[in-house]
């Protein structure tokens, strides 16, 4: 069975993981005590806060026939993506990483947490870039993929910083 969306439910798919992602870093900042993981995350919540901008000003840009067209994926394959990758990232019945966040977690288990949801946005955003015409923005899809693996690699980074990378 073929899964499709428009193209506002897809941008409005990359906002919310974007509000997610903000929100995530935000609360994990104001749980932590080391000031270099602190800013670094609070860092990584303001670029998130500049890719919402981004797919909502490429979001406005769509007409109202554009916004209702569905996608086109013959082979379904970024549709599956796409869905897959909206019900990992805290839709109904599902915890997101912010609310399953205490204040009592360890530094590196937010941080593995972070590079998870990474690796979700990236693979999320790729097949959301199959989906946008070059005319549409497809460069700042992948722009944005490009930044979301220099999160993961951050992230990474501060985890072997703190002695705990995998």
């Amino acid at each position: 069975m073929a899964i499709t969306f428009n193209a506002d439910e897809v941008f409005e798919m990359a906002e919310q993981i974007e509000r997610n992602a903000a929100k995530f870093y935000r609360q994990a900042a104001k749980n932590t005590p080391d000031k270099k993981t602190k800013q670094m995350l609070l860092d990584m919540a303001a670029m998130e806060d500049g890719h919402l901008s981004t797919f909502g000003e490429m979001r406005k840009q769509f007409s109202k026939e554009q916004k209702q067209q569905m996608v086109f994926d013959p082979e379904n394959q970024a549709a599956l993506y796409l869905q897959t990758m909206a019900d990992a990232h805290g839709s109904e019945g599902r915890i997101s990483p912010t609310e399953a966040l205490t204040g009592r977690e360890k530094i590196a288990d937010v941080l593995k947490i972070a590079v998870d949801s990474e690796k979700n946005s990236v693979v999320f955003y790729s097949g959301l870039k199959a989906l946008v015409p070059a005319s549409a923005g497809r460069d700042k899809v992948e722009a944005i993929i490009q930044e979301e693996l220099s999160h993961i690699a951050i992230l990474l980074g501060r985890l072997k910083d703190l002695g705990t990378a995998d």
